[in-house]
């Protein structure tokens, strides 16, 4: 194997204190997720108060409603990702366990499904306002790269979603005994760091693309299209990491090495292609919608 590189000495906990027995520990992936909720928000709010940003110079919510919102879309982020989770990766585990559906510390939430959660609980309060649905999701979309930048970042740190068995330069030797069962490879095993890869395409990539959209290029005043560069971005940054991503355990097989989820004489799909092709097709749909809305 060529020279690859070592997994950092980074704890998965910032720090952890016992309070009458029990420890209580603030991990980095907690960490990220508030970051990034926090993030969102003050996007939102600066958003809201720029009315110049919308149609007819006029934001479609207060700052004070994205703050009403907030409580909604975490809402909509923890049970659409979990749900996603337990629907989409492991349904059967599930039915036979579903006492632990909602033990979500102990891990396991879906992007898609926390994307459908977001969505559906917005789409809920703007009902019930009276807001404009695709500035809803104009304005919610363009907050979220931020979130999925840090998500990706404590991904690696606590050495999961890690990648295929890789020997390129920068390929990275994962801790624990599941990363390093590697039948085809001698001595450590070294995989792509596919969560580094997603960090840069989902989170500094697409965030580039979709601030500099809204803040130069006025695109919320075209309804639709920072929702459609979200959707389509995305859809299409999890399409290619997922060829350099280890598949899902439950899928592999002798038969089916490469874990794809829907395949036809072992040419097919992993999960996370899968649900990404309709994103990409929704991102395409809205853009050209509002294109020709606008022409």
């Amino acid at each position: 194997m060529q020279a690859v590189l070592n997994f950092p000495d980074i704890s998965p906990e910032l720090f952890s204190i016992s309070v009458f027995g029990m420890e209580f520990a603030l991990r980095w992936y907690a960490l990220a997720y508030i970051a990034g909720i926090l993030i969102a928000w003050r996007l939102a709010v600066a958003a809201v108060r720029r009315p110049r940003l919308w149609p007819g110079d006029t934001a479609p919510m207060s700052a004070q409603q994205v703050e009403d919102l907030l409580t909604w879309i975490i809402l909509g982020v923890i049970l659409g990702g979990r749900l996603g989770f337990v629907l989409f990766y492991q349904p059967a585990y599930y039915l036979a366990n579903p006492a632990e559906i909602l033990m979500v510390w102990q891990g396991g939430m879906a992007f898609h499904g926390g994307l459908l959660g977001v969505v559906a609980a917005a789409w809920i309060y703007a009902a019930k306002h009276g807001i404009g649905r695709l500035q809803m999701a104009d304005l919610v979309a363009h907050t979220v790269p931020p979130g999925l930048l840090l998500g990706r970042l404590a991904n690696f740190i606590n050495a999961e979603l890690w990648g295929r068995p890789s020997d390129l330069p920068w390929a990275v030797i994962f801790p624990g005994a599941a990363a390093q069962e590697c039948p085809d490879v001698a001595g450590l095993c070294a995989r792509h760091p596919s969560q580094l890869y997603e960090a840069a395409l989902e989170g500094v990539l697409l965030g580039a693309l979709v601030l500099w959209l809204v803040w130069r290029r006025g695109a919320l005043k075209r309804s639709g299209v920072v929702t459609g560069v979200f959707l389509a971005g995305y859809g299409l940054a999890r399409f290619i990491v997922e060829f350099f991503r280890q598949p899902d355990a439950q899928f592999v097989s002798l038969g089916n090495p490469l874990g794809l989820a829907w395949q036809i004489n072992g040419y097919g799909l992993t999960m996370g292609q899968a649900l990404s092709l309709p994103m990409i097709a929704l991102g395409l749909w809205l853009i050209l919608r509002a294109r020709r809305g606008a022409a």
